[in-house]
């Protein structure tokens, strides 16, 4: 029988505070592994953590910056020290600063962009090899969007930065399959989420998105969570430097 259960793994889930994190990290508790949940904000944090150990799932929240190369250093100094391993790493956390034309954008909106999309989730694996390497392998997710494969009107910046993800994952995948560690990505469609409200708080765009959909709606952040799991566990042991696409056959 193939298993999705994660009994006895440690997964670390980045923008675990909200909408597709929390519902990955949720998810993942739900399955039986460990979630040191990860966002810049200890008090909502402490709310997905609380919700998790209430349904008996084990959960600890530690805040840090995915734009911050000390946040991060401290981190995984912290993972190191309580746990001395770490088997799956989801890279959720994102921002999109900027929603205009592409020629509109200055430097301080492009390095802020990159720094947490992509220069972030870039050093958390370098950061989570050896501490993987220690559990005798891992899974790790990287969350890009279908805007990585169709750059979305006016959000140029950040479909770029998720369009790297996609090749950042295929780069890992190949020199750290050697070493057990499994890398994928997931490519979210329109999702229900605070960070997709600058879209779906305005009418017009919004239906302009969804008539490109087939399935005729967005998504709810408990979509996205399944795929993920199935990513990270035993049912994907020969899946890596792959992409699952969920937006509704929007690319399709």
């Amino acid at each position: 029988m193939i298993s999705l259960r994660l009994d006895g793994k440690l997964a670390l889930v980045t923008g675990a505070s909200r909408g597709i994190g929390q519902s990955i990290a949720q998810t993942l508790a739900g399955y039986g592994a460990e979630v040191i949940l990860v966002s810049r904000k200890m008090e909502s944090l402490t709310k997905v953590a609380n919700e998790i150990t209430k349904k008996g799932g084990k959960a600890v929240a530690i805040t840090c910056h995915m734009g911050d190369m000390n946040d991060i250093g401290k981190l995984f100094q912290n993972i190191e020290k309580t746990y001395g391993r770490l088997d799956i790493l989801v890279n959720n956390a994102a921002t999109n600063p900027y929603f205009g034309e592409i020629t509109g954008v200055d430097e301080g909106v492009w390095s802020k962009t990159f720094d947490v999309n992509l220069k972030g989730p870039f050093f958390m694996i370098q950061k989570a090899i050896p501490l993987m390497k220690a559990a005798g392998g891992g899974a790790i997710v990287n969350v890009s969007s279908v805007n990585g494969i169709r750059p979305a009107q006016f959000q140029g910046v950040y479909s770029i930065t998720k369009a790297a993800i996609i090749s950042m994952t295929q780069a890992y995948a190949k020199e750290l399959a050697p070493h057990k560690i499994r890398v994928n990505a997931l490519l979210p469609g329109l999702t229900d989420t605070k960070f997709a409200s600058a879209l779906m708080g305005q009418d017009e765009i919004y239906k302009y998105v969804v008539a490109q959909i087939p399935m005729g709606r967005h998504a709810n952040p408990e979509e996205m969570s399944g795929a993920v799991l199935y990513l990270v566990s035993d049912a994907a042991s020969f899946t890596t430097g792959t992409h699952i696409i969920c937006d509704g056959g929007f690319l399709a």
